[in-house]
């Protein structure tokens, strides 16, 4: 049985998006993709051309960089959705000064509200050093309470380190 809710994080470049990827994949149901990412340069849409091809056919591609609640809503239990990524949605949030307690509220909100099954991917952004700034150690403190409170919820916890998947939280399907 596939979980209600997975919770998937790890640094950058750990290879958790396809393995969020294969997972969804393994559900046999409806597939909803909803991104995060902005394009801002040629970097960020190579990524983003690179993430497409790499998850190939079949998936319902939803860009959403701010309001993840209205798309969940509007899911049915024979989808599963992965959200892509949660660090990115908070980064976008913050950007734009939004409050990021009520946003957050909002989104465990609504993943506790939706019909689907759904796999949130995060970046863990906490085993560094203590960002010289203050909006890089807001946004580091504000992404270690988001990850907090998603794992909390989660019925799955799975940490993704050299593409290897690490269950911290429930079983795998």
């Amino acid at each position: 049985m596939f979980p209600k809710f997975t919770f998937i994080f790890g640094g950058a470049a750990s290879g958790k998006s396809a393995y969020a990827e294969q997972l969804v994949v393994s559900s046999t149901r409806n597939r909803v993709y909803l991104a995060t990412s902005q394009v801002f340069d040629a970097e960020m849409q190579a990524k983003i051309d690179r993430h497409i091809l790499q998850r190939g056919a079949g998936w319902h591609t939803v860009e959403t960089p701010l309001e993840l609640a209205d798309t969940l809503s509007e899911l049915t239990v024979d989808d599963v959705c992965l959200i892509d990524c949660a660090t990115m949605w908070l980064s976008n949030h913050l950007l734009a000064e939004s409050d990021l307690a009520l946003a957050q509220d909002r989104l465990l909100g609504a993943i506790a509200d939706t019909a689907a099954s759904v796999v949130v991917v995060s970046n863990e952004v906490g085993h560094g050093i203590v960002p010289e700034n203050a909006l890089a150690r807001q946004f580091r403190e504000a992404q270690g309470r988001l990850n907090i409170a998603l794992a909390a919820k989660a019925d799955l916890v799975i940490s993704v380190t050299v593409g290897l998947p690490h269950v911290l939280k429930g079983q795998l399907p």
